[in-house]
This record gives C-alpha cells, sequence and structure tokens, in this order.
C-alpha cells in the first residue's frame, strides 16, 4: 500500500522529467539514434511484410502460378531483415557506448572540479557508483529501450493496419486486448520506476558504507566489528534486493497480463476466425496472414514490457547521475591586468581580517583573522582540536573563501588570481598522506611532471627514502596500490613529491607524525633547507615541529590569540604553555613552564 501510495505521489516527477534528463544525455547522439531506428523501421517493415508474401503463396496453391517468385521474395525479406539486424546491433552498441563515455567524463569533470567541502558531503563509494552502476543502466535505456520502444510501437500499429485491411471483425477481438494491456502498464510502470530508484540509492548507501569500512578494516578488526559492519553493508544490500525484487513482482505482473491477454485474443481469434471462415465470410489465406500477424504483435508487447521497465531504471539512473550537478564547483576569478612588482619584497602570504564559515548561517569556523608569513622562513601553527588550524589551510588552498577580508600571495590579491596560479605556487602535503594509484615514479611526479629522474632521487635521498626504493625489485616503477607501504613511507613519499616541486610555499599538515626519530631529524633537516629559500607553514602537533619553527601563531575558537617563538609564548601565553604540558604538541620533549 505504501509503495503504491509513493508511486502515485512521485508519478509526474519520474516520468516526465527524468525523461526529460535522460533525453540530455541522448541528445549529442540523436543522429545514431535515428540511424539505429531507422534501421529498426526497416527490419520491422520486412516482418510486418513477409505475413502477406505467406497469404499470396498460399493463394497460388490452387492455382497454376509460379511459386518461385513468392518464395525467392520471402528469401529476400529473410536476407535484408536480417542484415539490417545486424548493422543496427552494431550502431546501436556503438550508440551506448559512447552515451556510456560521455556521461562517465561529465561526471568525472564535475568530480574533479568541485569544491572539497562539496565532495565531502557524500560518501566516496557513492560517488563511484554514479560513475560505474548508474551509466550502465543508462546506457541500457539510451540505445536498446528507446530504440526497441519505437520500433516495437511501429510493428504494434503496422500490425494492426494490415490486420485492418484482412477483417475488422478479428481486429476488434486484437486490439481489445491490447488496450486492455496498455491501460495495465499505465497503472503498473510508476511503481516500477519508485522501486527501481530506491534501490539504486541503496546500492549508492551499500558502495558508501562499503568504501568508508574498507579504509578502516584495521580499526574494525582491532575493534573485534567484522560482524557488525558485515551485517550493516548486508542490510544495504538487503534493502537493494528488497526493492528490486518489489520491480520484478510488478514486472512479472505486467509481463504475465501482457502475454496471457494476447495469447487469450488469439484464442478467440482462432474460434471467431474459425466460423467466419466456415461461413465464406473469410478467406483460408487471410485467417493464416492475421493469426501470424497477431503472434507477431506479441513479440511487440513483450517487448515494450521489458524495455518500459530498463527505460524506468535508466531514467533513474539519469536522475541519479543529474543529482551531481548540486556539487559546488570550484570558480576562480580571472585576472584583468598582469600583476606587477611591488617596491619591497611582500610576505609569501598575508591574511587580512579574513573570516570564512563553511556554510551559511553556520558558526565562522574564523573570524578576524590577522597574520603574515615571510618569504622565508617556518611559520608554525598550534591549537586544541577545533581552533580553526585546518581551515587556514583550506584558506590558503582555495577549499574555502573567505566571507570577508583579504587573503594576498606575494602582495597579489587572491582576487586578482586564478585558482590554479595560486596552487601553482604551492605544495600541500596532508596528514594521512594518501598516496595516489599508481607507480612510486608517478606519485613523485604528481605534482611536478617535468622533474628530472636526479631530481625525484635527491628527494628521496632527503626523506632517507632512496636506499628503501633502490632496493625493490622494480625500483620507482613499483606500484604503490599493490605494494605493503608502511605509514612512514607514505609520508615520506608525499613529502618527497612535494620537495620535488620546489614551491614558494610549502604546506605540512604535520609531516613528522609517523616516522621514527632518525627519519623525523632528517625531515626537519629538509625543512629548513626549503626555510631558507621558501617559506614553511605547518600544522604542528609534535614540539620538534615547534622548536624549529621561526614564528609560531596560537590559534584558540577560530581566532589568532598569540605569536611568536617558543621560548617567548612560553612566558607570555598560558594557552601554549598548557598546550605544551599536556602533550598535545609535544611527544618525547619534556619542557617546564616558567613560573
Amino acid at each position: 500500500m505504501v509503495d503504491v501510495q509513493l508511486a502515485t505521489a512521485e508519478k509526474k516527477k519520474i516520468t516526465v522529467p527524468n525523461l526529460r534528463v535522460l533525453w540530455q544525455f541522448v541528445r549529442p547522439h540523436r543522429r545514431a539514434l535515428l540511424l539505429g531506428m531507422t534501421l529498426g523501421l526497416v527490419g520491422t517493415g520486412t516482418a510486418l511484410a513477409t505475413p502477406m508474401v505467406a497469404k499470396g503463396v498460399l493463394d497460388g496453391l490452387g492455382t497454376d502460378a509460379s511459386l518461385i517468385q513468392p518464395v525467392l521474395v520471402l528469401v529476400g525479406l529473410l536476407v535484408v531483415g536480417s542484415l539490417v539486424l545486424y548493422l543496427q546491433w552494431i550502431v546501436l552498441g556503438v550508440l551506448a557506448e559512447r552515451v556510456v563515455l560521455d556521461a562517465r567524463k561529465s561526471i568525472v569533470r564535475k568530480y574533479f572540479g568541485a569544491t572539497v567541502g562539496s565532495l565531502g558531503t557524500r560518501p566516496t563509494g557513492e560517488l563511484v557508483t554514479r560513475v560505474t552502476s548508474d551509466t550502465v543502466l543508462l546506457r541500457e535505456a539510451t540505445s536498446n529501450a528507446l530504440v526497441a520502444i519505437v520500433n516495437s510501437v511501429v510493428g504494434l500499429v503496422g500490425a494492426l493496419i494490415l490486420m485492418a485491411v484482412l477483417d475488422l471483425v478479428l481486429l476488434g477481438a486484437i486490439a481489445s486486448a491490447i488496450v486492455a494491456i496498455a491501460v495495465l502498464f499505465a497503472r503498473l510502470m510508476p511503481p516500477i520506476a519508485v522501486a527501481q530508484r530506491q534501490s539504486q540509492e541503496a546500492v549508492g548507501r551499500l558502495g558508501g558504507i562499503l568504501d568508508g569500512t574498507l579504509r578502516a578494516i584495521r580499526t574494525v578488526k582491532s575493534s573485534r566489528a567484522e560482524t557488525r559492519e558485515s551485517d550493516r553493508v548486508i542490510s544495504e544490500a538487503r534493502i537493494s534486493a528488497q526493492h528490486s525484487v518489489q520491480a520484478v513482482k510488478i514486472s512479472a505482473l505486467a509481463w504475465t497480463f501482457a502475454g496471457g491477454g494476447v495469447q487469450l485474443a488469439i484464442i478467440g481469434i482462432l474460434g471467431l476466425g474459425g466460423y467466419r471462415v466456415s461461413t465464406g465470410e473469410l478467406a483460408v489465406s487471410s485467417l493464416i496472414a492475421f493469426l501470424l500477424y497477431a503472434f507477431q504483435v506479441m513479440g511487440p508487447v513483450s517487448t515494450l514490457a521489458t524495455n518500459i521497465t530498463a527505460l524506468q531504471a535508466g531514467m533513474a539512473a539519469a536522475a541519479r547521475i543529474r543529482q551531481i550537478d548540486d556539487l559546488v564547483t570550484e570558480v576562480g576569478e580571472t585576472r584583468s591586468t598582469q600583476p606587477g612588482h611591488t617596491a619591497a619584497p611582500a610576505p609569501a602570504l598575508e591574511f587580512r581580517s579574513v573570516t570564512a564559515r563553511y556554510a551559511p548561517g553556520r558558526e565562522p569556523a574564523l573570524h578576524g583573522i590577522d597574520f603574515q608569513v615571510p618569504a622565508r622562513g617556518h611559520t608554525a601553527i598550534v591549537g586544541p582540536s577545533g581552533a580553526g588550524k585546518t581551515s587556514v589551510f583550506s584558506l590558503i588552498l582555495r577549499f574555502l573563501t573567505p566571507e570577508a577580508g583579504e587573503i594576498r600571495l606575494g602582495g597579489i590579491p587572491y582576487e586578482e588570481l586564478t585558482i590554479d596560479e595560486v596552487r601553482a605556487r604551492l605544495s600541500y602535503v596532508e596528514q594521512e598522506t594518501p598516496v595516489i594509484p599508481g607507480s612510486i615514479r608517478e606519485n613523485l611526479l604528481f605534482s611536478h611532471p617535468e622533474a628530472s629522474e636526479a631530481d625525484i632521487w635527491a628527494a628521496l635521498e632527503s626523506v632517507h627514502l632512496d636506499s628503501a626504493i633502490r632496493a625493490l625489485d622494480e625500483g620507482l616503477d613499483t606500484d604503490l596500490i599493490g605494494s605493503t607501504v608502511s605509514g612512514g613511507q607514505r609520508q615520506r613519499i608525499a613529502l618527497a613529491r612535494a620537495i620535488v616541486r620546489r614551491p614558494e610555499i610549502l604546506l605540512l599538515d604535520e609531516a613528522t607524525a609517523q616516522v621514527d626519530g632518525r627519519t623525523e631529524a632528517a625531515i626537519h633537516e629538509v625543512i629548513r633547507s626549503i626555510a631558507s629559500d621558501a617559506a614553511v607553514v605547518t600544522i604542528a602537533h609534535r614540539l620538534s615541529t615547534v622548536l624549529d619553527a621561526d614564528t609560531i601563531l596560537v590559534m584558540e575558537d577560530g581566532a589568532v590569540r598569540a605569536r611568536g617563538t617558543h621560548e617567548e609564548l612560553m612566558n607570555t601565553d598560558s594557552l601554549y604553555r598548557e598546550l605544551v604540558a599536556a602533550l598535545r604538541i609535544g611527544d618525547n620533549t619534556s619542557l617546564t613552564a616558567p613560573s
């Protein structure tokens, strides 16, 4: 009952707007679609002509007329129909793959053009299903289903017209059955569409949960949560199956009535037609031809049942794919003039009374931030969780846009720079230090494809990873995804990737969180080397990182509350002393706060 009410409520939303969305994917390939339909119509025409030719053969049996010509015509129709079917299969197959490719290109470009914040609102696995399973359903709907529906309608109408030529009385019997079937389909299709959409949404949720769980598989196993998480994923799979079963049940009902109705009509035609033959009102050859058309009608009716269901699934998939249009796209203003050189060396970065929030109506993540990062040197940002450290990095990288204030890069306001121009001068190492699918070489060249072999090995040597890479059988060409790489090695590879690029500003979200003491010392040496001729900004969680910094910014509640060196802050800022004493930014270094 609930499903029927839902279907009624969403009938217009499912059938009309989503069909329009589906057409948007097909429209660029409408010529190929038209060719496929034309070939289908030719094939349908050969099939429609066959019973009439067969009638002529039967009529000629009682005369001296030669049967060679009618038989040759039948063979010709068979050959032409087969050839047309072969060509149509190729045309529609190519059309389907092009539609899928275009849809996938559109989705992928939208993903990579979207803001980090909007992508973060959806599970990764759900986003992946839009590119994979939804586009497969789209392929079936935009090629086979649309053409098959048109061909079936033409075949059905053509057969009915030729039936009318043969006998209007018998036509009434078959037409009554077709009208009843059409009314039934009109009632059953909306619930099928709703069930298909709900099934696909459950698959999307399943993908999102499974992706997140597999990423945290170590935590899952160490927490003895395998059964709970398995049940959670299987629950979504079960929900998807339930909706699919609902669609199957309704489709089976439609198929049963469609096939049974046509067969019942044929039985009636056979009885009524036999009576009309016995009374001399209908020739035997006409009855046989009419029965052949009646059997042909079963094909289009069955095809319509199958492909309307596929079309409903495709429309639901198209609607889900179009939901990615809700993702916010990054927009970078283009400079109207080329920036000039300032008379005095400008800071590498400058925040001027910057306020930012992640969504309208939410509390500001940062408010009234003011600080400068010199063109050379190491600046560390510290503070408790939620202080706004990550938000500062998001603003620098243009993942987040300030609602007030101004950010300058090398003395140039961000508004006068494109997103590419800003990021071309930065390198960023995340705390989680993800590796990119591919080889070690591809990872190291990811940000700077023009780097030389010598640059790569110099970067690896600086993070004490060169010997380990040389010891691998495939060296730099080792696949990172297929190999076991420790967290510390991932972090060092990510840092080496940033070093290869030699940026103007290096952003580090605690680059020493997962390395041993020897490697940590080497990384600090690299940071000092880079800081001698570039700017390094670090979100610090370890005291060793803070001690190396030229300037430390202490953040609290989205604002900078203090700045200075480690010694200065230990003497002047109570929060900083608390952070050190609580080891929130220290790990193995003890330092007593001054009395």
